[in-house]
């Protein structure tokens, strides 16, 4: 089973960390806000969700002369979050975590995701 068969339904991975306690001791402003309502034909339009690590701009020349034992410093440092893209536009950031067997995303913001637009 992959993760579109376990979330076809709409539903996404809580961080099982968090308690009552935590969510009791956050400000009211600092709520999540409720996520909006969909149209019932947009729900299943399909978009492309990537994370990227990192880039590195490299010669044509530097490409071919790549091999298994290559290493390629990307212009991120370890340890940053890594962008999450929708159909390559930035929306956010997000960690790295595992979810099971495989491995997953923790959101930490996002920034460019406004389905207000589309849902209006």
């Amino acid at each position: 089973m992959n993760l579109n068969d376990q979330f076809a339904d709409g539903d996404i991975l809580i961080d099982d960390a968090a308690t009552a306690d935590d969510v009791a001791d956050k400000p009211a402003s600092a709520a999540p806000k409720a996520a909006p309502r969909l149209p019932q034909m947009m729900r299943r339009i399909p978009v492309t969700l990537t994370l990227e690590v990192g880039s590195a701009r490299i010669s044509l020349q530097e490409l071919m002369a790549i091999g298994p034992d290559s290493v390629l410093p990307l212009d991120a440092m370890a340890g940053e979050p890594l962008v999450i893209k929708v159909n390559g536009a930035p929306i956010g950031r997000a960690e790295v975590v595992v979810a099971g067997e495989q491995y997953g995303l923790k959101v930490i913001d996002l920034d460019g995701l406004n389905l207000d637009l589309i849902t209006s």
